[in-house]
């Protein structure tokens, strides 16, 4: 995912209520408790179905509330949803509705849900996360123009009980249900206003903050909602979202004073912090996975890519233990397959057959490789590495180049700010893509669902095997936990042997916290919703 952020002026002395200060730090309102947030990058868009960032999922999911939300802790809780019923089947789950208005007063109704998740599906709107919902009954056949709307399994019952018919069961729908692209949209603004409905002019929520300003490149800003059902348990009046691409730029503002938070580390900089100011470092195991992939397209891709002797060869020459242990330092874990250790549901699926050699074999086996293709020292493989400008991928995009270098590739870097980087890849554009992914939800098909060759945008490398499809599809289908982890380990095992990505190493999630910040939980999926923060008097 992504990056990028602003500037502030002056902190009015003597506030106590509005936080940590700092020498640029827009003032506080008297008796006011503000936020100062450090958020990696400027959001491309706050419409939660066309939006694909963490950095623009901070900012939604403090003004929108989907079924369930995030706790403290990240784990789900109910949302706008206080309770739901599950059939015996595993197929069809009733929502029960709380009470709830959005932020102009109209009531929140299971109809908003209807219009969401129709819009999300809708081949108009464009979602490149549509696919996340082909769970759904009809989900895909609406999502590819072959079936109307309406025939999408998703129906207002009553204006408070909403019913959702599935495919096949799904035992993370709950954690599924608080992404963004299950947040509901206020059906009378967006029919209204179309796309536009999502500018602070227009913007309308039912979560505990609305939108009142958003300036690219300098800050997005949000105030609370008098009208979110538990407004009275919401400590901080008004946030600012600044994008932040250059976390050291970013460290130095936190400890001024000017920011409480940022949500980016330079990996080989949090020993150094550790010593210098440990009560603001805060790391903990992410779900999360850093990766390249190769262009295997038929009509855009690089032609020797398709021959997975090439791509193996890439992949088992990747010098993991270095870039991980040595070279970022911040607490990742190399990466030999494509899940993290520590997702629900899943014991993990066998490495691919190179992953205990020493990296010499691995080198060796790869000349080997790439000479068997018909590349070598008369004819060496060349190529270009499209990467994000983003700490981490600065550090060690040289270290895979270096590799390569070493069984006679030679590779090209191109640095791109994230989001043009990521808007090639979805079209393309690219040869070799450095990318990462980032859990949706607490289960394996949040990550292994990418390389299903009907998953469009986010298979970067366009991986097709319809053997991975089908055994994906059989553990979609598999009541029993202990089976369909099973379906799911033999596919990754049989995706990381094809090799359309190579996986480099494992997430961590790297923030710095003023310790002026209460009510902040490390946790797995780097939740942090501001209606649980709150600042100690200062």
């Amino acid at each position: 995912m992504i990056r990028n952020l602003f500037l502030a002026a002056l902190a009015v002395a003597g506030l106590a209520s509005c936080g940590p200060s700092g020498p640029n730090r827009p003032p506080c309102p008297a008796g006011k408790v503000c936020l100062h947030y450090g958020n990696t990058s400027d959001p491309a868009t706050l419409d939660p179905h066309l939006s694909t960032g963490t950095w623009e999922d901070r900012i939604q999911s403090d003004m929108l509330i989907g079924l369930s939300q995030s706790g403290p802790d990240g784990k789900p809780i109910p949302g706008m949803a206080e309770r739901w019923e599950i059939s015996p089947d595993g197929l069809t789950w009733t929502f029960h509705l709380r009470q709830a208005l959005w932020s102009d007063g109209v009531p929140v109704t299971a109809d908003d849900f209807v219009f969401s998740f129709r819009r999300l599906l809708d081949p108009k709107t464009g979602s490149e996360y549509a696919s996340v919902f082909y769970l759904v009954k009809g989900a895909q056949a609406v999502n590819e123009g072959t079936a109307p709307l309406e025939t999408l399994g998703v129906t207002a019952l009553d204006a408070r009980t909403l019913r959702v018919e599935l495919n096949h069961p799904a035992p993370y729908l709950i954690e599924l249900a608080k992404h963004h692209t299950m947040y509901p949209l206020p059906k009378h603004v967006v029919e209204r206003w179309g796309r536009d409905w999502i500018k602070p002019e227009h913007f309308v929520g039912n979560g505990p903050y609305v939108l009142v300003a958003s300036r690219l490149g300098d800050y997005v800003k949000v105030v609370k909602n008098p009208r979110f059902y538990e407004a009275e348990t919401v400590c901080i009046d008004e946030v600012y979202y600044y994008p932040t691409t250059d976390a050291i730029s970013a460290e130095r503002r936190v400890f001024r004073g000017e920011l409480d938070i940022n949500t980016d580390i330079q990996s080989n900089r949090i020993a150094y912090l550790r010593e210098r100011k440990p009560e603001y470092v805060r790391t903990n195991v992410w779900l999360g996975v850093a990766y390249v992939a190769f262009n295997t397209n038929s009509k855009a891709g690089f032609p020797a890519f398709r021959d997975r002797r090439v791509r193996q060869a890439l992949a088992m020459s990747i010098d993991r233990e270095f870039i991980a242990g040595k070279l970022l330092r911040g607490g990742q874990l190399p990466a030999n397959t494509f899940v993290p250790p520590g997702v629900a549901n899943y014991a993990g699926a066998e490495p691919p057959f190179w992953a205990a050699w020493p990296l010499a074999k691995r080198q060796a086996q790869a000349r080997r490789l790439l000479a068997e293709a018909g590349f070598g020292p008369g004819r060496p493989l060349k190529f270009e590495i499209k990467h994000r400008n983003t700490p981490d991928p600065m550090l060690f995009m040289s270290a895979i180049q270096a590799d390569w270098k070493e069984i006679g590739v030679q590779v090209t870097l191109a640095q791109q700010e994230g989001q043009i980087a990521y808007a090639d890849y979805r079209a393309r554009a690219f040869q070799v893509a450095d990318a990462a992914w980032i859990a949706d939800y607490n289960d394996p098909t949040s990550f292994l669902d990418l390389q299903r060759s009907f998953y469009g945008p986010q298979n970067y490398g366009d991986y097709n095997n319809p053997e991975y499809d089908r055994l994906m599809a059989l553990a979609d289908q598999e009541p029993d936990a202990a089976r369909r982890a099973a379906y799911i380990a033999k596919a990754e095992h049989m995706m990381l042997e094809d090799a359309p990505v190579a996986p480099v190493y494992f997430y961590v999630n790297k923030n710095l916290v003023s310790p002026g910040i209460t009510g902040w939980v490390d946790n797995l999926l780097d939740h942090h919703r501001t209606r649980w923060l709150c600042t100690k008097p200062h």
